[in-house]
């Protein structure tokens, strides 16, 4: 919870704790918040827009790009569209105009989180299917190097990479390796 006026801070973590949700901190400003989640990597970052030193839009950016929280849910005064563009820019999940009613803030605390774990899920995903079609890619250049220089065919290049592998205990993407650093 970020906010730079402490009571709006001691009301909203008295409306979350009364919807049973932790608060795991508080910050007064962008770049407390920042550090608060490198320490604790919460869930959710509940914050204000405006904040001294480091604005809560900016501050949200940089969560995003370290991966410190599933979500984080901007409360705000301000219902100014270039506000709302720098926080769709900045990666927030959730943009609110204070004050907030409770009943408006548990329902977007709990969507937003699950939309964030499932990008992150499919970010994952996307980095495991790119490491195999670059381990694919390196497997075909050592084949095509075996074919080459070995005179061997295709099935015959990738079955020997495959069998070095399996009587080295090693992985295929390990042998293309050597297979290409030795030629």
């Amino acid at each position: 919870m970020a906010d730079d006026e402490p009571i709006t801070r001691l009301d909203l973590i008295e409306m979350l704790k009364s919807q049973d949700f932790e608060v795991v901190g508080e910050a007064s400003d962008g770049f407390d918040t920042i550090e608060l989640c490198r320490a604790v990597h919460p869930d959710v970052v509940l914050m204000d827009v405006k904040m001294p030193l480091l604005d809560g839009i900016s501050a949200a950016g940089c969560i995003r790009d370290e991966k410190l929280a599933e979500a984080v849910i901007l409360l705000t005064a301000f219902t100014d569209e270039d506000f709302i563009n720098r926080a769709k820019d900045s990666g927030v999940s959730v943009y609110l105009i204070k004050p907030v009613d409770v009943r408006v803030l548990a329902p977007n605390i709990e969507m937003a989180v699950a939309r964030g774990r499932e990008q992150r899920r499919l970010e994952k995903e996307v980095a495991e299917a790119n490491q195999r079609l670059e381990d694919r890619k390196l497997i075909e250049r050592a084949k095509a190097r075996l074919m080459k220089e070995g005179g061997m065919q295709e099935q015959e290049a990738f079955d020997y990479i495959r069998q070095v592998s399996k009587d080295k205990s090693i992985a295929m993407k390990k042998v293309a390796e050597l297979i290409l650093m030795s030629s």
